[in-house]
Formats: structure tokens, sequence, C-alpha cells
């Protein structure tokens, strides 16, 4: 299936859209407010349990019971439940994640504020604003009689943690849609994401040989000399023109200072952005020698999020959400971030992906976390756009 042209949207009314969602904006609030008052931190499977029940009848409430439903069970992190409701015309999956990096108890010292134009708090912007206007978008379509395609709503609670538990449950919820909608917040200026850097992390371990540091060093092989070595060859890798970074974040090795150091490992942090730069640093590692044959040096870990490249089906499905933004008057920008999100999955998978869809606002992870009500409602205008595309 290919994206529809932004033509589609001729037969789609954007701005009568943005009114029926402006009519309906204190709603739209109060279900924000509703939903960021239950915290749902990625370590507490207690809460994120109680969360996701929370959002199951309240998804119930807005759009129905789905036609079908499918809960995964994790035993460690928030359980997946996928979501599919009937439509007509090109399935689309839309990807939402609960979990929020905001342990339990930020609520006491931080609750949820509406003041003007825009609602803080923990987890308003990243990202359950996204959520409530995909809601809304998928509400007003059926309340202005507009068709809408089957729509696959995956509930993830293990995101912020790096999916290890959901990802293969959202590359099966993705496999067979024609696109990808991603209810991520957007970026600076509101833009949306059409790039994302691969993700890798990674541990070198060196094994060396211990022995007295003044009596007999050389029968030493110092795991820190060797770890020193491997974090210089890192750091050099990175190429911030190219958009690569190798970041050694954590450091630990030896036992005492009067001891040849046995061991010593780093942790790395790495983003890359495209598969040329991945299978650079993939040989980098792979090519790692200890400067001292008597020393081993290991490499455990791997790539978390492959990388998001701007395809021609992500360019298009970005050329179909600015056509609905026209329609507004808004100029929708668009742009690549070192963040990697569920939508670098469905992109790997070669899939038409629409990411940073969400809240327009700012403070990602931060305590100026906020969003802006009159983005919430312009972007659900333009994902009700995007949608009802692929029932035309």
């Amino acid at each position: 299936m290919t994206v529809p042209l932004p033509s589609a949207l001729a037969a789609v009314d954007v701005p009568a859209l943005h009114r029926l969602l402006a009519a309906r904006r204190a709603e739209m609030v109060d279900d924000l407010v509703a939903y960021a008052e239950r915290e749902t931190p990625s370590d507490d499977p207690a809460l994120l349990a109680k969360g996701l029940a929370y959002l199951e009848a309240w998804l119930a409430d807005r759009l129905g019971a789905p036609a079908r439903r499918t809960h995964h069970e994790a035993a460690a992190h928030g359980d997946v439940v996928v979501l599919d409701h009937a439509g007509v015309g090109a399935p689309l999956t839309v990807l939402a994640h609960y979990d929020t990096v905001w342990s339990a108890g930020t609520l006491d010292s931080w609750p949820v504020r509406v003041d003007g134009d825009v609602v803080r708090g923990p987890g308003v912007f990243d990202m359950k604003s996204g959520l409530v206007q995909a809601v809304w978008a998928v509400r007003t379509l059926r309340a202005a009689g507009v068709a809408h395609p089957p729509l696959r709503l995956v509930l993830t609670g293990d995101e912020e943690i790096g999916s290890p538990f959901s990802r293969p449950l959202i590359e099966a919820a993705c496999a067979d849609a024609a696109a990808v909608l991603v209810f991520e917040a957007s970026a600076d200026g509101g833009a949306v994401k059409t790039a994302r850097k691969g993700v890798g992390l990674f541990d070198v371990h060196v094994r060396g040989i211990e022995s007295h540091a003044g009596l007999d060093p050389t029968a030493g092989a110092s795991a820190i000399d060797e770890i020193a070595r491997v974090v210089a060859a890192l750091h050099a890798a990175t190429d911030l023109a190219e958009g690569t970074s190798v970041n050694v974040g954590v450091l630990r090795g030896g036992t005492r200072p009067n001891v040849v150091a046995g061991s010593a490992e780093a942790s790395i942090d790495v983003r890359v952005p495209s598969m040329a730069a991945k299978d650079r640093i993939d040989a980098l590692l792979a090519g790692l020698r200890p400067h001292d044959p008597r020393a081993a040096i290991t490499v455990a870990g791997g790539w978390n999020r492959p990388v998001m490249e701007r395809s021609a089906a992500i360019a298009s499905m970005y050329a179909l959400a600015g056509a609905a933004a026209a329609q507004l008057g808004v100029d929708l920008p668009e742009t690549a971030v070192g963040g990697a999100s569920d939508g670098n999955f469905a992109a790997a998978l070669g899939l038409p992906v629409l990411d940073g869809l969400g809240a327009v606002g700012g403070g990602a992870h931060a305590r100026h976390e906020h969003v802006s009500i009159e983005g919430m409602v312009e972007r659900a205008a333009v994902a009700a756009g995007v949608i009802a595309a692929f029932a035309v």
C-alpha cells in the first residue's frame, strides 16, 4: 500500500474538524489532566497496571469497545495491550507508550496544572498528550461522519527504558499496516520527526592480570591501561558532522591503588544517523584488540534502536501531514533528532512512519515539561486529516 497523495485531502475538510475539536477543547484538557494524574513510572509494574486499566476504561468510553483486544503480560515491565478498531480502507497502526520517566510520588511535589494555554506536569509532553490527541482525532472523525481506516492502537509500558519487552509485539502489530503513526511529542517549533538516530548500548569488558604495583609491576597486565586505550579509540570515532556520537558514560576498574588492575569495564552510548555509520561503529567494536596480548577484551550489548532514516515512504507521510496542516494555514516543519522512539522499529521494517505527531510544547524528562492546549487542538486536527486520507 502506498501513502495517499496530498491531493486525497481535498475530500477531507480539516478546518471543519479543527472547529469541532476547538469546541471540545475543555474536554480534551480534562482528559489529559485526568490521565497525567495517574503516575506510570517505567520501573513500577503495579502503578503501570493501574494506569493501563484506567486507560482501557477511558478508551472504551471515548471510542467504544474494540473489535479485538490482545493483552500481553510482562513480568518486570508494563504490559502491552493492542486494540483493533474497525474501519474502511488501508489499516493504520498507532503507537503510544503510557510509561514515563517520573518516579512514584512526583505528583506530590509537582502536581498537574492548567495555566492559560499551557498544561504542566510529569508526562504531559512525553507522551500522555499524544494519546489524548489521537483519541480525539478519531472521535472527531466519527462525530463529523468522516470514515476512518481500521486502527490498531498499541499501548506499551516500557518505551522509556528501551522497549525490551514490547519491541517484538510492536513489530508484529506494525507488520501489515499501510502506515504507522507515532504520537510522540513534536520537536522544537512543533516539528514532526522524519529521521531518528539509531541507539547502541554496549559494555566493553577487559580482563587483565593482577600483580603488586610496586614489587612486581611487569607481572601484571593492567586492565585499566587497556580500557583507557579503548575509551580513547571510541571517543575518536565520534563524528559530529556526520551525526555520530560515541559516549563512554561509565567506567569501572581495579581494586586498590597498589594493585595492577585485573579487570575494568566501560558502558557506552552510541547514536548513529545512518546504516553506514552503524556499520562503521560495528567494525570498530569488533576490531578492538588489547595492547598487551596477555589481556583480553570482550564486547557485550547491541543496538537498542535501529536507525530511522528519512526514506521516500517517510517523506510521503510528511507531505501528507503537511498538506493537512496547510488547510489550517500552518506550515508544518520537519526535523531529524538524536533521540529514538518505537517508531524506529516500524521504520526499520520499511514502513511509512509519521513520528512526532503528538504534543506541541517542551521539557521532555525535565521539571518544566508542558504542552500547549491550542497545539493539542491543532495537532489532533492534522492527525484526523492524515487518518481520514487512508479511508478516502
